[in-house]
């Protein structure tokens, strides 16, 4: 299947391409609603939905953590990939709830698997570390360091959740995507073009304080909900929209692609209104926007790979079509991938 598009592409300078073979989610079957926040907090599922379009988030119970989540995705990724586990050269989970502070939860991943072939690591650039793990796997494979990779966003967000703040626990919710990326020839599909971008000054908009190096176990900490995710809304919203604006708008113009040549525009699932704010200053139409927050919440760096995954199944997407990656997180960070499916 084609988009239909004659334009020329220019970013495609590679000898080989990195193609996405297989892709697969995994969500906790425990599913927490508003209705049921409203009986935790002072909220309601109106106040909710009105201002993050989210309805319902999957929790993990205590014994499903981010490896097994990841696990689960990366399983039903090979599965549709066809590819053995021991076959699979480059593992890279995108997490910023770990499995625990070390060895990375992408060395849990492998032994789960049983992919002893691959070399692994862990990628912690908050919601943006699924598609700065798709850009590195992307070099990798064009430059034929390896032949494929396993790129995983998965995050059990809610194990650091307050669930006093009603600001904040609404939002987020657990869960795991995977896709495989393997080398090709083909000069018609893969990755054409990814940027990835930083910006530190803003670290305080969304953090996780303890326990790191700063406030170390033994250090009695001044508040003890600093070991709870802390996010400053009105900040995030408006550099969030500005960064996806910008960041796309890049996209389009290094590969000469304008907004009609694009089918679907997958968006890091953080709140509704930021996506569609984003979208309307693009002048994207609503059907090329893929939205499914409402009913898994803000995953972090497993959203877009879970969104895309619900993305294709649901039929939206086909062989062909150009889709586009954009996230934005904690960090700050951000970036996006431009692919021909």
């Amino acid at each position: 299947m084609s988009n239909g598009t004659s334009k020329p592409i220019k970013e495609r300078p590679a000898a080989y391409r990195a193609v996405i073979t297989g892709y697969g989610s995994f969500v906790p079957a425990t599913i927490l609603t508003n209705d049921d926040l409203s009986r935790m907090v002072y909220t309601s599922d109106e106040w909710i939905t009105t201002r993050t379009g989210i309805k319902t988030r999957h929790i993990t119970t205590d014994n499903e953590t981010t490896a097994f989540l990841a696990t689960e995705a990366a399983k039903k990724a090979l599965a549709g990939a066809n590819l053995e586990a021991g076959e699979v050269e480059l593992i890279i989970v995108g997490t910023i709830t770990p499995e625990m502070v070390f060895p990375s939860t992408a060395c849990f991943v492998q032994r789960a698997l049983g992919a002893k072939k691959a070399w692994v690591f862990d990628l912690a650039a908050a919601c943006s570390g699924f598609v700065y793990g798709v850009s590195i796997s992307q070099q990798f494979i064009e430059s034929g360091r390896c032949k494929n990779a396993v790129i995983i966003g998965a995050e059990t967000l809610t194990k650091i959740t307050d669930w006093s703040d009603r600001t904040s626990c609404i939002l987020f919710g657990d869960g795991a995507g995977a896709v495989v990326l393997e080398q090709s020839s083909d000069e018609r599909r893969g990755v054409i073009y990814s940027t990835m971008a930083s910006d530190g000054d803003y670290w305080e908009s969304l953090i996780c304080r303890a326990y790191g190096s700063r406030y170390p176990p033994n250090k009695k900490l001044d508040d003890p909900k600093k070991i709870y995710m802390e996010i400053k809304g009105r900040e995030v919203y408006q550099q969030a929209v500005r960064r996806i604006v910008e960041t796309v708008t890049k996209c389009l113009q290094a590969c000469d692609l304008g907004i009609e040549d694009i089918k679907m525009l997958i968006s890091h699932q953080m709140n509704a209104r930021i996506i569609e704010s984003a979208a309307k200053r693009l002048k994207l139409p609503a059907e090329k926007m893929f939205l499914n927050i409402g009913e898994y919440g803000n995953t972090s760096a497993a959203s877009v790979p879970i969104a895309f995954d619900d993305c294709v199944r649901k039929g939206k997407i086909e062989r062909g079509d150009i889709i586009v990656f954009v996230a934005f997180g904690s960090g700050l960070t951000w970036g996006a991938n431009v692919i021909e499916f």
